[in-house]
């Protein structure tokens, strides 16, 4: 088999104008020689068909009249109507001090001579300097300024038991508000404490739900929440009141733009479970004008 490879090679590569190619090494490739007979047989054969079938497929024509070795010189194309070329550099007119030392303070700040160009104050660039880089040379986070303020309610540190011993981490809880009615609680975890509030933050903006509230800022009815162990009691209250809560309870509250309010931590003193049982007791809430458009009567009719 091997040598009936090597003659169909010779002979093949003799017929062609080019000097042998890959293919004759691809004949001799033991790839064909399995243990197997037949398989090798129809694989060689394959391969000579493939060979020897000629590509129709493919236009060959552009080739006929292109001597390979002529020089050939690039002609750009013509540019279009009405083009005027740039001026090259050294052609413009000299810029003067003025110029060059606006152009400077617009990209790097005030300089440090204590002389503005454009009339800024030569201390914003230690500013931006400072905001840049927080405490021991780490990156300050900038807050996003969507309206909504950031209230911390708790900062842990907690711990996780791996395989070289304890892993310390901080947990912090956020709630975040923008004092009409919209609040979310938040929880995240990071080795650094700043980390940690930032991913709390982030996770607050993704619960926020809204809160029902009435002309005097107050609940439209009495509700009860519980998460876990918490239970948290609210209930509206006259105008003048104020928010009369604690823990958890009262920065959601707040957050959420309540100022006349009743709140009771009934079950559990954990933070994170009366925070969001606060959340969950908000949501049973209903406006008054929602209960009556599903009854089909006036809102006057749900006081008698």
């Amino acid at each position: 088999m091997a040598s009936a490879a090597a003659a169909i090679s010779a002979a093949l590569s003799s017929l062609s104008l080019h000097p042998p190619s890959r293919r004759s090494h691809l004949f001799n490739t033991p790839l064909f020689c399995s243990s197997s007979s037949s398989s090798s047989s129809i694989r060689f054969h394959t391969v000579l068909k493939l060979a020897a079938a000629p590509r129709d497929d493919i236009d060959t024509s552009f080739f006929d009249n292109v001597d390979p070795n002529a020089e050939i010189t690039f002609e750009p194309p013509a540019p279009p109507e009405g083009y005027v070329p740039p001026p090259a550099f050294d052609e413009l007119p000299p810029e003067s001090e003025e110029a060059i030392a606006a152009a400077y303070e617009e990209i790097y700040g005030p300089a440090y001579s204590g002389e503005s160009v454009l009339g800024n104050d030569i201390y914003v660039m230690d500013t931006k300097v400072k905001k840049a880089s927080g405490l021991l040379g780490r990156k300050k986070r900038e807050k996003p300024n969507d309206g909504f303020e950031e209230r911390v309610v708790q900062v842990r540190r907690v711990t996780k038991v791996v395989k070289g011993g304890k892993k310390l981490s901080f947990r912090a809880i956020v709630v975040v508000g923008d004092k009409k009615g919209q609040v979310g609680v938040g929880v995240g975890k990071a080795t650094e404490v700043v980390d940690a509030i930032f991913k709390s933050a982030v996770n607050a903006r993704r619960n926020i739900v809204t809160v029902p509230m009435t002309k005097y800022l107050t609940f439209p009815h009495r509700s009860d929440g519980d998460y876990g162990a918490a239970k948290v009691m609210l209930r509206p209250a006259s105008p003048g009141t104020g928010v009369i809560a604690g823990g958890a309870v009262r920065i959601v509250l707040e957050m959420a733009g309540v100022e006349n309010a009743l709140g009771k931590q009934l079950g559990s003193k954990n933070a994170l479970n009366n925070a969001r049982a606060t959340v969950t007791a908000v949501m049973k809430m209903r406006q008054l004008r929602e209960v009556a458009l599903e009854r089909g009567i006036p809102m006057e009719e749900l006081w008698q």
